[in-house]
């Protein structure tokens, strides 16, 4: 297995620190991830240009972070499923809601459970959404912007789940509560 060095603000590459500060700004810190993915400036960037636009935008963060850890369980992405637990029930999604998602099934509330739904075919199915899953999620009460709009969270997901399973940084202490094997 290769290791990757989990940088700080100061041994990131010099195009990876902008990135850097903005994220340690939104959370408070550099999670481990966010440093080991520093080490490649273009994949930095092009989180932080993804970032700024799923969270914020039509969904509120309890919906974001339901689509963000159903991504990161179904990428089976150990250290985003232990970063999303703590980031979702922050965000006052119901434990048992999360626990729901952890475990690959879809959580009580309807709103989130259409999204994690989403969420899941689409990475299952690579993209290629039936029109019984189009309608499921309509049905729902989302639009066919909210269904696009997933589009992006997953592909910001794909980053950080792809990145965390390659690199496969020490889990954070604030995370460690929330550990999970797949």
């Amino acid at each position: 297995m290769t290791d990757f060095p989990v940088n700080t603000l100061d041994s990131a590459p010099e195009g990876s620190r902008p990135a850097l500060r903005q994220l340690q700004s939104a959370f408070g810190m550099i999670p481990n991830l966010i440093g080991a993915m520093s080490t490649s400036p273009v994949l930095i960037n092009s989180l932080v240009g993804l970032f700024g636009k799923v969270h914020g935008a039509s969904f509120t963060e309890p919906q974001v972070q339901s689509v963000l850890l159903t991504d990161a369980v179904t990428n089976g992405c150990t250290w985003a499923v232990a970063f999303h637990t703590a980031l979702a029930l922050k965000e006052g999604i119901a434990p048992a809601d999360v626990q729901a998602i952890r475990e690959g099934r879809l959580p009580k509330d309807s709103k989130l459970a259409a999204l994690s739904g989403l969420a899941k075919t689409m990475i299952e199915k690579r993209g290629r959404l039936g029109d019984d899953d189009v309608s499921r999620f309509l049905a729902a009460g989302f639009g066919k912007d909210h269904l696009l709009e997933v589009i992006a969270a997953v592909a910001a997901s794909t980053i950080t789940n792809y990145t965390g399973n390659i690199t496969n940084p020490p889990l954070d202490a604030p995370f460690q509560a929330h550990a999970w094997n797949d």
